[in-house]
């Protein structure tokens, strides 16, 4: 009789804002990120054809669905930016305005530079 190793492999998923499913799976030694995302098809609001696109990494670093996971590796799925951050923070600027007491230099040291 032979055994099988398994790896545990956790699956996160953030649906929305501030909610994070988080999933661990019990999966055959060599497994790849695809089969990964097969084997957890009870992520709640998740969308299986939706991964790729996208995108998924393990440990904050993307990879591709072709991907041997390992034992005790975390499988991030990542879904698509609402708001370009360039863009916002352009908008928090302009909302803020160009004033002495905001901004990042607004706590500065007596005498000091502008600026610094």
């Amino acid at each position: 009789m032979v055994i099988e190793a398994q790896i545990a492999v956790t699956v996160v998923y953030s649906a929305r804002p501030r909610t994070v499913a988080e999933q661990v799976l019990l999966l055959p030694q060599g497994c790849t990120v695809a089969q990964a995302l097969r084997a957890s098809g009870s992520l709640e609001g998740a969308d299986q054809n939706g991964f790729a696109a996208a995108g998924q990494g393990v440990w904050g670093r993307k990879v591709p669905l072709t991907h041997v996971l390992k034992d005790q590796d975390r499988l991030e799925i990542y879904r698509p930016l609402t708001v370009d951050p360039k863009v916002a923070r352009r908008e928090r600027f302009v909302g803020q305005g160009a004033k002495k007491a905001a901004g990042l230099f607004a706590q500065r040291r007596a005498g000091a530079k502008a600026g610094y």
